[in-house]
């Protein structure tokens, strides 16, 4: 179990530790990764894929899926997910897969009672590399120089903890402008 450290402060607030799942959905391979963040720091906690056969059907592929991202929440605790928004500019039938993968990357967080977010692709892009149309290559470089002791070992790791750091920076925002209007009250 993430052992909790003592909260750091930040203008006088103290921030509470969270660790942040990010899903990468496919229906061959899942990508997950977990970053660990505490105000504007990020540490790499774990990551990998889940994978399905393709042999089999839909429906035992979509439920090996979800069993194995189960698995990971169980194992790692997160207390926030964050899911790619997919983009398929391919036939039809690939594209409602697909969907059916990134159901069950929303769902298997939301049925263990974690808040969802979900973000575009170009976002995560940016977020994480400052260019919004980069490619595989350069979004691997950029987590592994944001998380230096993270060991993706497949492009679908890498994407996930992409989606985490954007995530950690986005809610990390929100919480600014949440406390800003409170004070404002």
């Amino acid at each position: 179990m993430w052992k909790r450290r003592p909260g750091c402060t930040t203008s006088g607030m103290t921030v509470s530790p969270i660790r942040i799942i990010g899903i990468d959905p496919g229906l061959r391979n899942l990508g997950w990764g977990i970053v660990g963040c505490e105000g504007s720091r990020l540490h790499f906690i774990a990551c990998g894929s889940v994978h399905s056969r393709a042999t089999e059907s839909l429906a035992e592929r979509l439920r090996q899926l979800h069993d194995g991202l189960a698995a990971v929440l169980v194992e790692h605790a997160p207390m926030e997910a964050a899911v790619e928004e997919t983009f398929v500019n391919r036939d039809p039938q690939s594209a409602l897969k697909l969907g059916q993968a990134r159901g069950v990357a929303l769902l298997v967080p939301a049925l263990g009672g974690l808040p969802v977010a979900e973000y575009a692709a170009n976002l995560i892009k940016k977020t994480v590399t400052g260019s919004g149309h980069a490619d595989k290559a350069q979004i691997a470089a950029m987590v592994k120089i944001l998380l230096p002791r993270s060991e993706a070992a497949s492009a679908d790791a890498a994407d996930a903890l992409a989606v985490a750091i954007t995530h950690a920076q986005h809610r990390g925002a929100r919480d600014i402008m949440a406390r800003v209007v409170v004070r404002s009250r």
